[in-house]
């Protein structure tokens, strides 16, 4: 494949620096790659040691990141019993059976998460093949089941995030825009990390994270140590 002059520039800007980079010195090479006409987001991926064939080692979790990702998200309630508290907390969808019957009929997904009070799970099968290859199938490990629904909503609306790990056990995260202030940036990125070697599971063995790398929606992936 032809190397384009922003990917032989990127290389340019690599060179004679190394193979991986503190948080800090990844941002900063992050910052001086040629950026692309829309502001990109910024993208965490780790590779974790992690049988994602084994429920027990399945990631799955949630966090604030404290300078948010510069995304207002869409989200979904799923309640009949706290329709009022959810639209109050600015859910951008809210109801119960009739909109559960409403997604399945359509087809449609208008939103970026989804939140349910435990009620409604039973009655969410009937849409979890719409939901759950998206990742939006609510879940009480990434805190998106509960009964006061008006808070969950309300937490996502403040920017918080649920991540799991995917089938070859890697784990994706938008941490930030481009456009953010690389202390920004760095400080999510430590954040998350640190949330996620807590989350080590006990029947995994030896090193659990294997790989950091952060990239530009259009740029080259930068490695990371951890």
């Amino acid at each position: 494949m032809k190397k384009t002059k922003k990917m032989k520039e990127m290389e340019k800007i690599l060179s004679g620096k190394g193979e991986i980079f503190s948080i800090e010195e990844a941002v900063e090479i992050l910052e001086k790659f040629p950026k692309a006409k829309f502001d990109e987001s910024v993208e965490v991926h780790v590779k974790t040691a992690i049988d994602p064939k084994k429920s027990d080692q399945q990631i799955r979790g949630a966090l604030s990141l404290p300078a948010g990702i510069g995304k207002t998200v869409r989200v979904a309630a799923f309640t009949s019993i706290g329709q009022k508290e959810a639209k109050e907390a600015g859910a951008d969808l809210v109801g119960g059976e009739e909109l559960i019957d409403e997604i399945k009929t359509s087809g449609k997904i208008d939103f970026d998460v989804a939140v349910a009070t435990p009620e409604m799970m039973p009655k969410l099968a009937k849409i979890a093949k719409l939901l759950g290859p998206r990742g939006l199938m609510p879940n009480p490990k990434s805190q998106t089941v509960g009964p006061k629904v008006g808070l969950l909503v309300a937490e996502l609306k403040k920017g918080k995030l649920s991540f799991k790990s995917d089938d070859s056990g890697n784990i994706h995260l938008i941490i930030g825009k481009r456009s953010f202030e690389k202390e920004k940036l760095a400080e999510n990125l430590k954040v998350f990390l640190d949330e996620l070697k807590k989350m080590k599971p006990e029947s995994v063995k030896g090193t659990f994270i294997q790989s950091v790398t952060i990239c530009g929606t259009m740029t080259q992936a930068i490695k990371v140590k951890f």
